[in-house]
């Protein structure tokens, strides 16, 4: 297959090369479709073009859209970053808005400690907190 170490140093380069096309590819395709500003049309002539002329429409397509591309990836992480963050709160608040059994204990149990209450009121406060009748 390989007559020579040139000719194997021909195909890996060409193996790199068809791999950097292909990622640039999903990245070009990724920012298309992640982008809001263009409309089904839009995304449609672009997809053609760059599958009907692919290295030509990569390159027109970095020329015109790719000032953009960096922004429209920030923009998407950061949107997600806040879907998360505002899952994430809302796991772990109380539906609610009281306080845990565990929390209302604690907080008892540090006014126990720093003589703020009796012990007869902690373990008011204990029950309370546990739904146990007093």
């Amino acid at each position: 297959m390989f007559d020579d170490n040139g000719s194997f140093l021909l195909a890996v380069f060409e193996f790199f090369i068809f791999c950097a096309w292909f990622m640039c590819l999903f990245w070009l395709f990724g920012d298309l479709f992640r982008s809001k500003d263009l409309g089904g049309w839009g995304k449609t002539l672009w997809t053609l073009f760059i599958v009907i002329l692919p290295i030509i429409g990569m390159l027109v397509y970095l020329i015109a859209r790719g000032d953009g591309m960096n922004e429209r990836a920030l923009a998407q992480a950061a949107e997600i970053q806040k879907r998360q963050e505002a899952y994430i709160r809302s796991v772990a608040a109380p539906a609610d808005g009281k306080r845990s059994a565990t929390e209302e204990i604690a907080s008892a149990k540090a006014l126990l400690d720093s003589g703020a209450i009796t012990p007869a009121e902690f373990e008011r406060l204990k029950s309370d907190a546990l739904g146990v009748a007093a």
